[in-house]
């Protein structure tokens, strides 16, 4: 007999018994009343009775209730438990010896209501039911846009912003629009300004797709709103969650109502600067602008008015007007009044590159003009000589000669310089620098030597004794070098350079030593023995001084030469003392002063 028949049989005999029963029992059957769990996970639906009288035997039964009609899915009897076949939970289910219904691997299908039948023969049937809830959570929203295409203002009806789906949730899943962080109540009422429209399909899953689009009546307010949609779904435990989309923005146009002209500038403007002004409305699209300059058109790119290398003749107002046709009674137009800021080239007299005798004097004086406050400077490299645009050099020397700088500027204006340069050149006898004495290792090493000297026209050199040289130039003075050998003869005389041109000759000998060599650890060595030296011998000085004093003063005591006072006295040990000498030393000032007085005056008679 198979397990359906077996039911069916075991119903009649149940029925019959209801019948004909000649006595009366109770069956109370205790199930939970919800179960949660989550798709793919294994459900657990206990059962447990209890019966008055005791039957002999008691039959457990779990249904389902598909399309109105019940269908049991397993059974047990006597300890023996089985599942049916044919039904949607055949391979999936088992009873317990609890009694209690597992379902594996859980699906949206299941989510069913579970009935457990006890019959228990006289004592007569009971059961009670199990709601099977099963969740999934839905994938994250994907939020839209309609189309790329912008959005109107103004327009009578209501533009749909997007589409937002959510997909494989369970049980059924519900999306919220949000405008800049706020939700959006939910409307479907078509004649409303703002509107969803949602659809839901469940897929062959069981699991549940939603739809939703968001149609609305946009402002020019809305120009920078973001939009973002979030699917709140259902967990175990009550639990109430949500995944948000990413976000979106809308392409708003809206008619302009102002424009504005701006310089794009930071600093002041001055000559030779590039020079950007903008133009731009209110409105999306933006209109087409056109520049002007004291009525004159200049042509602008995208709103752009961009004037390479400027020249103070472009300073002027400057005026961009926009026309928008969705909105001509506006005043769509600025004006920019342009300062560009110069200066002259710098004005030097005299100008040519001057040339004066050793000790002359020379004079200069700088001008310019500006668009603003300015300063002249005179400099020679970094150094300032003047602060007022005459320069004045009074007994001009060989180091005076080279270039100056006239240096104009404008402090309101970072960057807004000019200059010119004159040159100095001083003509007179050579002159040589101070020579440096060659040094050697020893005698017949190489030793190079470098005679330097000024004068203009530069000065020709010659060396005694005659070796060759090398000349260069290093700023205004002339350098020649040699390189010969440390010879007797050149160790003992030195080596001659002479100058000369024009004007004049100088000369000058260089000498030429062995140099020596320098011990530096010796030479502390010796500096901390003579240094521990003049210790010992102020130690031993000291020593002495003490002797003598003392041997001055037992000297005194003997011949009885030092007197004392009543108060004072002493008298020195005589007799038996093992030649012992006893000396007593007085520290008070005024008896040793009245000692040396006795003293004296007893030497002198």
């Amino acid at each position: 007999m198979d397990g359906t028949t077996f039911g069916r049989t075991s119903l009649l005999c149940t029925l019959l018994l209801w019948a004909f029963q000649v006595s009366s029992g109770a069956v109370t059957v205790n199930v939970t009343p919800k179960v949660e769990v989550l798709k793919g996970e294994t459900a657990k639906l206990p059962c447990t009775y209890t019966v008055s009288p005791a039957p002999s035997n008691t039959v457990v039964e779990w249904y389902i209730e598909e399309h109105g009609t019940r269908k049991r899915v397993a059974f047990s009897q006597g300890g023996d438990g089985k599942s049916d076949d044919s039904t949607p939970l055949t391979g999936r289910v088992t009873i317990e010896k609890d009694f209690s219904l597992t379902i594996s691997s859980v699906q949206p299908s299941d989510q069913l209501d579970f009935y457990c039948q006890v019959t228990a023969g006289t004592a007569g049937v009971g059961e009670a039911t199990t709601m099977l809830k099963v969740f999934f959570a839905p994938e994250k929203p994907e939020l839209t846009k309609q189309s790329s295409q912008a959005i109107s203002v103004g327009q009578s009806t209501s533009s749909e912003i997007g589409t937002c789906v959510t997909m494989n949730g369970h049980p059924q899943p519900r999306i919220i629009w949000f405008k800049d962080d706020q939700p959006l109540a939910e409307v479907k009422d078509r004649k409303e300004k703002t509107y969803m429209i949602s659809s839901v399909v469940k897929e062959a899953s069981g699991l549940y797709t939603v739809r939703n689009t968001l149609h609305m009546q946009l402002k020019k307010a809305d120009k920078d709103s973001v939009f973002q949609c979030t699917v709140e779904y259902s967990m175990p435990g009550e639990q109430i969650k949500q995944k948000k989309s990413d976000t979106i923005t809308i392409n708003l146009n809206y008619p302009s109502e102002k424009a504005t002209f701006s310089l794009l500038n930071a600093e002041p403007i001055k000559e030779g600067d590039t020079v950007t002004m903008k133009c731009e409305t209110d409105g999306n699209p933006q209109p087409e602008i056109d520049f002007t300059k004291d009525g004159k058109v200049i042509v602008g790119q995208n709103g752009i008015l961009l004037l390479k290398s400027v020249k103070r003749t472009e300073a002027g107002v400057y005026k961009c007007t926009a026309t928008d046709f969705d909105n001509l009674e506006a005043d769509l137009s600025g004006t920019i009044t342009l300062n560009v800021n110069y200066i002259d080239p710098m004005n030097v007299i005299p100008a040519e590159p001057q040339v004066v005798k050793l000790g002359e004097d020379v004079e200069w004086q700088c001008k310019t003009k500006a668009s603003a406050g300015h300063t002249v400077q005179w400099k020679k490299g970094s150094e300032v000589l003047s602060q007022d645009g005459m320069l004045s050099i009074q007994d001009v020397s060989y180091d005076k000669a080279g270039e100056y700088m006239c240096v104009g500027a404008v402090p309101s204006v970072p960057g807004l310089t000019a200059q010119a340069s004159v040159n100095l050149t001083v003509k007179g006898k050579p002159m040589i620098e101070s020579p440096a004495v060659g040094t050697v290792g020893k005698e017949g090493d190489m030793v190079t030597l470098e005679c330097s000297a000024y004068g203009s026209p530069a000065p020709q050199f010659t060396w005694k004794p005659s070796v060759k040289e090398s000349v260069s130039v290093e700023g205004n003075k002339v350098v020649s070098t040699v390189i010969l050998q440390a010879t007797a003869e050149v160790m003992k005389d030195g080596v001659t350079c002479e100058v000369a041109n024009e004007h004049g000759t100088d000369s000058k000998t260089f000498m030429v030593s062995v140099k020596r060599a320098i011990d530096n650890s010796a030479d502390r060595a010796d500096k901390q023995q003579g240094g521990s030296s003049g210790v010992v011998i102020a130690v031993v000085v000291c020593v002495l001084l003490l002797l003598l004093l003392v041997a001055l003063i037992y000297f005194l005591n003997k011949k009885s030469k030092l007197p004392c006072s009543k108060k004072d006295k002493k008298e020195v040990a005589s007799g038996d003392v093992n030649n012992d000498i006893v000396v007593e030393m007085k520290t008070d000032k005024a008896n040793e002063e009245a000692g040396l007085l006795n003293k004296r005056r007893s030497t002198e008679q």
